[in-house]
């Protein structure tokens, strides 16, 4: 059986060579082949010139030791080698002259000089550029004085999470490189609820956000972070981000080493922390006497919030988070929602004392719509006092940054029937906490939906614009 086989095999396999043979053209004759050989081996030679080998250097090297060997053993047989070069050269020089007087002939290899140390300098800048900026029109120089510019911007640190937090990031990252974004992580909806509750990993959703407004190539991560698959058993309503980030908790080995490893693969422009790695649950006692637990149940139970905190109590900040305020430059605390995105942060007490001691401009960004089930009825000083009272009084800013002008008809009557209004500024409950005020309109309303958020650039532009007033005044 097998014998059998194996012929069958060797029938099968014969016939090949064969038909390769009789397609393959004809050899050419002894002469016309070493006539297409030279051209070849000229050709295989210059290959070994050809731009990223890395072997050009090695050959120049090379010649230029054959060079210096053949110089030593001149010098050692008294030839003086250098002396007859110069004065060859100086015997050319002297015969050009004289067809061409100095006063042209100088000028022009001047102009030769300037035009190769151009065309050389040119594809030298052109080679780095298409290697470090691949497919972009901007200028490699724009790009080193961007990156200077923003290296020497002030030490930012932000409070709070939701996509207030990721909206001011996106301003931001155009006036510092020296971004630190700290996060809550008592988010326990969604997508990052349910990894939370299956997988045991802390809430990802809004460090996501921050990292994909902090990436250089912004709009596509955002995209891509905020993708949630439509099927799948287990995947249907996860976000991609969220994944992401799980996925790379498991691998670094916490969520802080995820972060970190997770900024340098998005080229993120600052860094986002986690303001504690307990994994913290709100709660939150209501005026009718209800005690809700969970961030997700807290804003559903459509109740006024008169005392909120979180398990386990008095959770450790991490590190980083306190050491990145120690240094800090210039806090902004918000936009944010009060209760679910800016307070959980300041339940970790020693973030509250590091901001606390700080002399340094601090300022608060405050919501420009009320938001149902947190802060129903609530004025400018309502937020301010909410804040106080959850840091026992410790204070944490020195100015308010309020809405100047009201929203569009068509977006109040939007937020009208959710809800929701203005944040109504009452000057005087704000100055009675001893606050400034800094009024500027910051906010983008879109047309169709009426829908209102924070201007990304305005209100960065009048954030850094105020800091730069108050540092220069101290």
């Amino acid at each position: 059986m097998s014998n059998g086989l194996l012929k069958h095999a060797l029938q099968a396999i014969k016939p090949e060579p064969r038909l390769r043979r009789a397609n393959l053209p004809k050899k050419p004759a002894p002469r016309a082949a070493s006539r297409h050989r030279t051209p070849h081996r000229v050709n295989q030679w210059f290959k070994w010139l050809s731009p990223g080998l890395s072997v050009k250097r090695w050959l120049f090297i090379t010649v230029g030791g054959c060079l210096l060997l053949l110089l030593g053993i001149a010098i050692w047989s008294r030839q003086t080698p250098i002396f007859r070069l110069g004065q060859l050269i100086g015997d050319v020089l002297e015969v050009i002259t004289r067809i061409v007087p100095n006063y042209i002939s100088g000028p022009l290899v001047m102009l030769a000089g300037v035009l190769l140390v151009f065309w050389g300098q040119t594809r030298s800048l052109g080679s780095i550029t298409e290697v470090l900026m691949p497919g972009e029109e901007e200028e490699l120089v724009d790009r080193l004085m961007a990156h200077r510019r923003l290296n020497r911007g002030p030490r930012i640190v932000v409070l709070g999470g939701g996509t207030g937090l990721s909206t001011l990031l996106r301003g931001l990252k155009h006036y510092s490189a020296n971004i630190t974004a700290i996060v809550t992580v008592a988010d326990d909806g969604g997508s990052s609820g349910r990894l939370r509750r299956e997988i045991g990993v802390l809430p990802p959703g809004d460090i996501r956000n921050c990292l994909a407004a902090l990436a250089d190539e912004e709009k596509l991560l955002t995209e891509l972070f905020k993708y949630r698959f439509q099927a799948g058993d287990g995947l249907v309503g996860h976000s991609f981000g969220n994944l992401f980030l799980t996925a790379m908790s498991e691998v670094a080995g916490d969520l802080e080493q995820a972060i970190a490893a997770s900024s340098k693969v998005l080229a993120v422009r600052g860094q986002v922390l986690p303001a504690t790695l307990s994994d913290v649950r709100l709660w939150a006692d209501l005026e009718d006497g209800r005690h809700i637990e969970g961030e997700s149940n807290i804003t559903e139970a459509q109740g006024k919030i008169v005392r909120i905190g979180c398990t386990p109590a008095n959770p450790p900040a991490l590190p980083r988070a306190l050491a990145a305020i120690e240094e800090a430059d210039y806090i902004i605390i918000g936009p944010g929602s009060l209760y679910t995105s800016i307070i959980p942060n300041l339940l970790v007490p020693e973030i509250v004392e590091a901001i606390a001691q700080r002399q340094v401009p601090r300022i608060y960004v405050c919501n420009v719509m009320t938001q149902p089930g947190e802060t129903d009825g609530y004025a400018v000083s309502d937020h301010i006092r909410a804040i106080d009272q959850v840091t026992q009084g410790k204070r944490l800013f020195d100015a308010v940054l309020v809405q100047k002008k009201m929203p569009s008809a068509h977006s109040l009557i939007r937020y009208a029937q959710e809800g929701s209004n203005p944040v109504y500024f009452d000057r005087e409950g704000v100055m009675q906490t001893g606050r400034r005020v800094v009024i500027a309109n910051v906010i983008d309303e879109e047309v169709e939906t009426g829908l209102v958020r924070h201007d990304s650039d305005r209100l960065a532009r009048i954030l850094l614009r105020w800091y730069s007033r108050v540092a220069g005044i101290r």
